[in-house]
């Protein structure tokens, strides 16, 4: 072979494998960029299902102090218990889900926990919306669906996205919490007629009673003006009759 087909060929095998590397790189770029979730038994309507999210470090300079993840429709933050994560790490729950933080992580170090959902939702997928906040104050929102900011080369933030396969025969939703109800009990201490009627409501026959009272009956206060009326009459017709009466023959 010439020395100028020598050249062209080394050349070839140049350009090729820089495509290949670049292609390398490409392909495991997302993989290590992208915030995950994964669960065994992820089907809708399973219960005390444990979910595993893997939130990678993007940073070359700082540490990762926080993971914040937003619950999808049909899991509330009281369905979530946290089950383990990154050492001295603390679980909270905010009004749209919860949070894992604590001391940062190691430059690079990725930050992987896992919480319990007490059930997984009717749904045929579900996207947890996640917050990762460093130690220099940046914060990777992956946040978008279906790759929508992706820029052809696999740099979109991406949700972490689970797919559920189909709820097992007979598998319902379980009840809700039991909330408090109003107690029709009486207190303690309560007399004899309040035991009995602890609502307050008054019974039939106190409710005639009262009617009558209101009605046509005469309360013993009416009465009693009443008679004192009568009494004060008599006494002045006995004294007029004495002042003005005829005298015996």
């Amino acid at each position: 072979m010439s020395r100028p087909g020598k050249a062209r060929t080394a050349r070839r095998l140049t350009t090729v494998s820089a495509v290949l590397v670049a292609a390398v790189v490409a392909a495991a770029d997302p993989a290590l960029a992208h915030t995950e979730v994964e669960a065994e038994n992820a089907r809708a309507l399973a219960q005390t299902v444990t979910l595993d999210f893997h939130a990678a470090s993007e940073s070359s300079s700082a540490g990762i102090t926080k993971v914040e993840v937003i619950l999808p429709k049909g899991i509330t933050p009281a369905d979530i218990a946290y089950k383990e994560g990154p050492r001295g790490w603390k679980f909270d729950t905010t009004s749209r889900g919860y949070t894992v933080s604590g001391s940062k992580l190691a430059i690079g170090e990725d930050a992987e926990f896992s919480v319990t959902v007490r059930q997984l939702p009717d749904a045929r997928e579900l996207v947890f919306k996640t917050l990762q906040s460093y130690s220099d104050g940046r914060v990777d929102r992956w946040i978008e669906l279906d790759d929508s900011g992706d820029d052809g080369h696999g740099h979109g933030h991406p949700a972490p996205t689970l797919k559920l396969g189909a709820a097992e025969p007979g598998a319902k939703p379980v009840s809700p919490s039991p909330t408090a109800e109003a107690t029709t009990a009486a207190p303690a201490g309560a007399s004899p007629n309040e035991q009995s009627n602890p609502t307050g409501t008054p019974s039939a026959k106190e409710a005639a009673e009262e009617s009558d009272g209101e009605d046509g009956g005469m309360s013993p206060a009416a009465l009693t003006g009443i008679g004192a009326v009568v009494l004060l009459a008599l006494g002045g017709g006995v004294w007029w009759f004495r002042r003005h009466g005829t005298p015996s023959a």
